[in-house]
């Protein structure tokens, strides 16, 4: 076992109470192991401390050989100031009552004070803090200055110029956080404003969260703006399943519907960043929503109760075997899909089944043939170095790229990405080797070959540079760079390339973990649960063209939009034509909804129990938030029925039932238990440590 790191602490002491606290440590982070609280307004734990907007003031002496306290003759800001040793802080006395104050009324000589109708209203840090430390009236009567009000900086995120205290969070997250710098200070003193350079549009991936960090009202939500008063709002815990990487986010609602989403803090996953898709992308649960079932009779779709539904499903799918097939869309929870498979495989009797729509599928024995490593996100703060393969990773991968960006802003990570196109990844990388279209492969074999891994000697940096695309000597940089075992980070994108599984083998001999992440919120729970081919069984494309030549009967669609999934969307159109028959399962009305026979309303995320395995094998659970809509119910309670209608037996009634069941067919989840799912969420593999979920938070 490893020696335990060894920390230096100093001795203080904090309105005379004796501390030990880590060398260095800012006083506004120490103060907090004794349950104290200094205010703050420019200071961010996660970003470089500025001391801006000195609200974090206190007094500070220095203990002396007689064990008098002299002390500085005026006071310091604590989110600058490193504890030392001897060092006597006093948060409370009254010269810090006074300066605060202070502060806090020079704040406000120019502050609107429109609390009433700011979005902010009931939740504001500049509001709590003047409540609090700040003086009972004012003494200006003066006229306040006056700018535009409600500029939009883009489509989602408003600034409100008269409220800005120029604390420069939302620029320094810009620079230090996301790294896009869009945003800076313009002008100088009074004038002085956050914009983008040439005001063109805050078009950052992740600008969202500029809202959330603004101590004030000066930037708010767009799409939440005059909606709902934070008093109004109900707030419970949820997961974020835009894309894969789980993040765990706050769900506000009001009157049954979803109208905020923030970050919530989960360390080992988002800290507590979110991207702007998962963010504002929750349109889902309003736009053209599924409520009742319905049938098709002659060519039109008609209402119709789930009993008939279940009937024309079992009728046409009662055939079974290799004449019916499914697709199963990977943004559903592990319940879902272990019901889906039990339905379609063991009750239906049918191999052909899938989750995946990239150009070029690999077996399930190519795949495991890689041993691939799926690291988790919180490991690459620790990289010295990292390749990143073929994907756009502040796209495809949003928290993972943040966090390889943080690697490298804060530890020096060396960073070398591969791609045919620029890449954000680009701004921070110490090699970017910009190959050409189709070269990925070419491009891995060269890189193995400077390295110095034999069985590519036909790859040699001088020969294959002017095909590849990229010089001779940036190949053998960013071979130096990768020696000794640097991680390799790719996605499942990788097989829209015909010889993707070439270079995923290529990639996995380059002698570090090789991660090749999903990219839908549930493709590592589908993979792991076993939504695919079974012996014989057709994959996606081949199901759509057994639709074609009538080799495929009836298909499912599960969760899944073909046409915006597939890569052809002309295949994907004359399969539909061609089935005889069609089950459209879906939250939302889609591509495929006017080809269906039946058409099964679904309970969408947070309207459902259930959980979900991310990118890094993490299991998170999502309780329901919302109630669903209409008639609409969660998919898994819908394969249970019809199981039972099939063959009936004891039901199973909640998810911890279906989780239970899941986990006697596959060992990776044995361990699960929904109810004592950690609040960090559950790395499958890793040992079973069961805690307390996360209470519910209460806005403001």
């Amino acid at each position: 076992m490893a020696a335990a790191t060894q920390v230096e602490t100093v001795n203080i002491t904090v309105n005379d109470v004796e501390l030990a606290v880590p060398k260095g440590e800012l006083i506004v982070e120490a103060v907090k192991r004794l349950g104290l609280e200094i205010p703050i307004f420019c200071y961010h734990p996660r970003m470089k401390a500025v001391g801006m907007c000195r609200m974090c003031i206190v007094e500070v002496g220095f203990k002396q050989p007689d064990g008098s306290v002299r002390k500085m003759p005026k006071p310091q800001a604590a989110c600058t100031l490193p504890a030392g040793e001897g060092m006597a802080i006093y948060t409370d006395s009254e010269m810090v009552h006074k300066d605060r104050k202070g502060v806090l009324e020079f704040l406000l000589v120019n502050h609107p004070l429109d609390c009433p109708i700011c979005d902010r209203g009931g939740e504001c840090p500049l509001q709590n803090n003047t409540l609090f430390y700040g003086p009972s009236t004012s003494r200006f009567v003066e006229l306040k200055r006056h700018l535009p009000k409600a500029f939009p900086l883009s489509k989602y995120v408003t600034l409100d110029l008269e409220r800005c205290i120029q604390c420069g969070r939302c620029v320094r997250f810009t620079e230090e956080i996301s790294g896009d710098a869009q945003l800076a200070f313009r002008f100088r003193g009074a004038e002085m404003q956050p914009s983008t350079f040439e005001m063109t549009d805050f078009d950052s991936k992740f600008s969202g969260n500029v809202i959330e960090i603004c101590p004030v009202g000066a930037l708010t939500n767009a799409k939440y703006r005059f909606r709902a008063r934070p008093w109004d709002l109900q707030t419970r815990p949820g997961i974020c399943t835009i894309c894969s990487n789980g993040c765990n986010v706050w769900l506000d609602y009001r009157a049954g519907a979803i109208v905020r989403v923030n970050g919530r803090t989960n360390e080992v996953v988002n800290e507590e960043w979110t991207c702007d898709r998962g963010k504002f992308g929750h349109d889902i649960y309003t736009e053209k929503r599924l409520t009742v079932p319905l049938l098709r009779r002659g060519d039109k779709l008609v209402e119709a109760d789930w009993t008939d539904a279940y009937s024309d499903v079992i009728r046409a799918f009662s055939s079974g075997g290799a004449s019916v097939a499914a697709i199963g869309g990977s943004r559903n929870s592990n319940e879902d899909l272990f019901l889906f498979r039990k339905l379609i495989r063991d009750q239906f009797g049918s191999p052909n089944l899938d989750h995946r729509f990239q150009a070029h599928l690999p077996s399930q024995t190519d795949l495991h043939s890689l041993q691939l490593a799926q690291l988790p996100i919180q490991a690459y703060e620790n990289a010295a170095s990292a390749l990143v393969f073929g994907t756009s990773l502040a796209d495809d991968e949003p928290i993972l790229y943040l966090r390889l960006r943080k690697a490298w802003f804060k530890n020096g990570a060396r960073i070398v990405v591969a791609h045919s196109q620029a890449t954000d990844v680009d701004s921070f990388a110490d090699v970017v080797l910009r190959y050409k279209e189709g070269m990925g492969g070419a491009l891995a074999a060269a890189l193995l070959n400077a390295m110095g891994v034999a069985g590519y000697d036909k790859f040699k940096a001088e020969d294959v540079a002017e095909a590849i695309g990229v010089p001779a000597e940036r190949l053998r940089a960013a071979a130096e760079i990768l020696k000794g075992g640097s991680p390799v980070v790719t996605t499942r994108s990788l097989f829209n390339e015909a010889d993707g599984l070439e270079t995923a083998r290529r990639l996995s001999s380059m002698g570090g973990p090789l991660s090749l992440y999903g990219l839908q919120a549930n493709d590592e729970g589908a993979a792991r649960i076993g939504i695919l081919p079974g012996d014989g069984g057709k994959n996606t494309h081949e199901i759509l063209e057994g639709c074609i030549d009538g080799s495929i009967k009836s298909l499912w669609l599960f969760g899944v939009d073909p046409f915006e999934a597939h890569p052809d969307r002309s295949l994907v159109e004359r399969a539909l034509e061609s089935v005889d028959f069609l089950v459209v399962q879906s939250m939302n009305e889609n591509g495929a909804f006017e080809f269906a026979s039946v058409v099964l309303p679904m309970a969408a995320p947070a309207e459902q129990d259930g959980s979900y395995t991310n990118l890094e094998g993490r299991v998170q659970r999502m309780r329901p938030v919302v109630a669903p809509v209409g008639e609409s119910k969660p998919a898994w309670r819908v394969f249970e029925e019809i199981l039972l209608r099939m063959q009936p037996r004891t039901p199973m009634f909640n998810v911890d039932d279906v989780m239970q069941a899941l986990g006697q067919e596959v060992a990776e989840y044995r361990p699960v238990e929904l109810h004592e799912i950690p609040g960090e969420g559950y790395r499958l593999g890793e040992t079973w440590v069961p805690m307390p979920e996360p209470p519910a938070r209460t806005s403001g």
